[in-house]
C-alpha cells in the first residue's frame, strides 16, 4: 500500500497554473487538469481524484476569464496592453485575481503572496514585482472601500 501525499494550497495552485497554461494550447480543460494533478506521482493502480479546490481554480479562472482579463487590463500602467504580456504573466494574474475577486476563503493578501511565488518561480524577478504590483492595487482598492 502507498502512502498518498496531502498537497498544500500552494501545490495545486502551481498546478492550477500549469493547467491554465496548458489551457492556451488545447481545450479539454478536465483532462489536462488531470493529466497534470497526476503526471508526476507516484505509480498507482489508477489515477488519483482531482482535489475540488484545484478544479475550482482551473473552472474558474476559465468561466470568469474575459471578466478577469477585462479587471486586469484597467490597472495596467499607461502605455500597456494584455497582449505586452506574457501567457505566464497572464496567467498568474488571472489566476491572483479570481482567488482576489471570487474565493472568498483566501484571504487577498495569501492570493498575492501566492501569485507572487509563482512567478518568482516561473518567470523572473521583474515579474514578481510586476504582479505584486497589479493584485495589490486590488487590495488597496478593495480595502479603501470598507
Amino acid at each position: 500500500m502507498t502512502k498518498v501525499q496531502q498537497e498544500t494550497r500552494r501545490d495545486l495552485r502551481e498546478r492550477a497554473f500549469q493547467t491554465l497554461m496548458g489551457l492556451e494550447f488545447q481545450e479539454d480543460s478536465l483532462g489536462l487538469v488531470a493529466f497534470t494533478y497526476n503526471y508526476d506521482k507516484e505509480a498507482v493502480e489508477e489515477e488519483r481524484e482531482v482535489p475540488v479546490f484545484l478544479l475550482n481554480l482551473v473552472q474558474g479562472v476559465q468561466n470568469h476569464r474575459e471578466d478577469l482579463d477585462q479587471k486586469i487590463a484597467a490597472k495596467l500602467k499607461s502605455g500597456w496592453t494584455l497582449d505586452r504580456l506574457t501567457l505566464i504573466e497572464k496567467n498568474i494574474l488571472r489566476l491572483g485575481l479570481f482567488e482576489i475577486l471570487y474565493f472568498e476563503e483566501t484571504p487577498a493578501v495569501v492570493a498575492v503572496n501566492e501569485a507572487v511565488e509563482l512567478a518568482k518561480t516561473f518567470s523572473e524577478p521583474k515579474s514578481a514585482r510586476f504582479v505584486n504590483g497589479v493584485l495589490s492595487a486590488y487590495v488597496e482598492e478593495a480595502e479603501a472601500s470598507n
